[in-house]
């Protein structure tokens, strides 16, 4: 396999491509053009509010308070009308700063539920070996906190980096406007304020790749830890476990202080700048005042201009975090989505109107590693209707037969048909509609009993009591709570192991397939329930194309033909009676399950 999972090995991942990834987020974004334009206007009314603000104080100064010959009447009537509009503007500023905040949330929720909807259906599509060589942890990493991360970017920062950049531009147009000499000072500290947040930038994206990287981990370990706590319990191996936890808990902790460490350098580093260039304004802008080159208010309105140009810089800081962090989420995010099906798709695929139900295996090798084959040149036919039986030890490739006839994989060598059409040239979808699959591991889907029966078929109600009946789950129907409704999994009734084995085949029935398989469909259970499924398997075989796969080798005695498997090959093959006059492999098998069972009873 090759999938290529960059954002799987964070320790190596190169440096990130800002243009690509904000080319790869510009769909997202354009169908809230019109919000995201709206916004920008409310940014542009907020900014107005803001510079205007600065340039009052300087009126008030030079027109009234500083004004002679004016009477106080005339002083006190102007500061008040300067007041006013003083707190019209700050209102007007509120007022679109309350509506750009709610028109922004509003975009960046819409924006990341479509991203997490595409990303989630995209993981959907993956092969089934992408989920076995990669833990869920990460995964869950990928479809949660990454993309919050990406959340916080368009909800506090696209928009708002551009009300800031609008602002300082602003800013230092006034001040030139209001005297060059006093904004020349402010103009020699830029290309240090700019070389020092570019600095922060880089060494803040791989402190929070870094961040990102030890947090996936951590929900990659518990998820992992968390699944299969009885067997350390069992084990006893909690404490062991706790200093793996210990460890990357610890690696996380110091990637975070890493990237407090950088704040707490950056940020002090701008207010010493703001506070140098008061001071730098005070000394000289007061001599120029002083000696009536400039006015109080002139001098008064760059002070209150400069804590205006430090702070969008401060917020800049903080944003400029935000940013990093959400574009090492985004690369993630974009890896994942770039990671393909290793599995080609057939182009165009085929959806024959009818199946047969005959299965051919033609010089079959395959192996999850391709240098270790599980399967060696396997070779054989099922005829519509007919019933394989495959038999043999642990480890001789019998689930993996299944898995090519699902195609969760494609073979290295040779060709898996039905009814004479390569697997490869099929719509999956469509083929694993008709092939249905009893396996030994039930999952529960959070529902009603009835949803778990049907999933995506609408039997209707005859049909489901037949469904039922033919699966012996009738009894167990009657006698749930809220009969069919009763809910199951998450929240709802617990099942016994036999009592899922049963509900999985109800829902193969559901489907009515043409080709039935079942996967060590009776090894987890009871004799008694054994036997309700053996009465249920009986029934519903016929007809169909039956595939059966079972340790417990009572149970495939009346198969129309038994396939005997070691170490990949197909050793032995024939009906029961011919396999046991062999006393052959199969044979062997036999009598090591009586053996067993018998020691069993005693």
């Amino acid at each position: 396999m090759h999938y290529g999972y960059g954002y799987f090995e964070e320790g190596q991942l190169g440096k990130i491509q800002d243009v690509r990834l904000w080319k790869r987020l510009f769909p997202y974004l354009r169908p809230h053009g019109p919000h995201i334009a709206l916004a920008v206007v409310l940014s542009l009314i907020i900014s107005a509010a803001d510079l205007a603000l600065p340039y009052l104080l300087r009126l008030g100064v030079d027109r009234y308070i500083t004004a002679q010959g004016l009477p106080l009447s005339a002083k006190l009537q102007g500061l008040s009308q300067l007041a006013a509009v003083f707190a019209g503007l700050m209102a007007v500023g509120f007022v679109a700063e309350f509506f750009q905040v709610l028109l922004l949330e509003w975009t960046g929720q819409n924006i990341m539920h479509r991203l997490r909807q595409d990303l989630f259906r995209h993981v959907l599509r993956l092969d089934l070996p992408f989920f076995h060589a990669n833990p869920v942890g990460k995964l869950v990493t990928r479809l949660t906190n990454d993309i919050q991360n990406m959340h916080e970017m368009f909800t506090s920062v696209i928009v708002t980096v551009f009300n800031d950049l609008i602002r300082l531009v602003g800013i230092l147009a006034v001040l030139f406007w209001m005297d060059a000499s006093l904004s020349a000072i402010l103009v020699c500290l830029i290309p240090v304020m700019l070389g020092a947040t570019l600095k922060f930038s880089a060494l803040a994206r791989e402190a929070f790749r870094t961040i990102r990287t030890r947090l996936a981990r951590i929900n990659s370990f518990l998820q992992e830890v968390l699944a299969g706590l009885s067997v350390l319990q069992i084990f006893g191996r909690e404490e062991d476990t706790l200093d793996r936890f210990r460890d990357l808990n610890e690696a996380h902790r110091k990637a975070a202080m890493h990237q407090i460490h950088l704040f707490g350098l950056f940020v002090p580093f701008i207010e010493v700048l703001s506070s140098a260039a008061v001071a730098v304004i005070i000394w000289y802008g007061g001599g120029q005042a002083l000696r009536q080159a400039v006015s109080l208010g002139v001098l008064v309105a760059f002070l209150s201009y400069i804590r205006l140009f430090f702070q969008p810089l401060r917020e800049l800081s903080q944003k400029f975090s935000i940013v990093q962090s959400a574009l090492a989420s985004a690369e993630r995010i974009f890896e994942l989505m770039d990671t393909r099906p290793d599995l080609p798709a057939p182009d165009p695929p085929l959806r024959p109107a009818e199946l047969q139900g005959s299965v051919t295996f033609q010089n079959v090798t395959f192996g999850y590693d391709p240098d270790r084959p599980v399967l060696r040149n396997v070779s054989f036919h099922v005829d519509p209707g007919r019933t394989l039986a495959v038999v043999g030890p642990t480890g001789a490739g019998k689930t993996t037969l299944i898995n090519l006839l699902e195609r969760f994989h494609d073979p290295q060598e040779g060709v898996v048909r039905v009814d004479g059409m390569d697997l490869r040239f099929l719509d999956p979808a469509w083929l694993r509609r008709r092939v249905g699959l009893v396996m030994q591991d039930v999952f529960i889907v959070p529902g009603t009993f009835r949803e778990n029966i049907c999933l995506d078929t609408e039997p209707d109600e005859a049909r489901l009591r037949e469904i039922l009946d033919l699966a012996q789950l009738s009894d167990l129907a009657e006698n749930l709570p809220q009969g069919l409704e009763t809910s199951v999994g998450e929240g709802g009734i617990d099942l016994s192991a036999g009592q899922k084995q049963l509900l999985a085949f109800a829902r193969v029935l559901a489907r009515d397939p043409k080709i039935l398989i079942l996967d060590e469909a009776t090894s987890n259970v009871d004799s008694e329930t054994e036997i309700r499924i053996q009465r249920a398997i009986e029934r519903a075989m016929a007809g169909r194309t039956s595939i059966v796969i079972a340790h417990r080798l009572s149970t495939i005695r009346k198969a129309s033909r038994i396939l005997v498997l070691d170490q990949g090959r197909i050793v032995e093959e024939g009906t029961h009676e011919e396999l046991m006059a062999r006393k052959g492999f199969y044979h062997h098998l036999i009598l090591l399950d009586q053996v067993k069972r018998e020691g069993l009873k005693d």
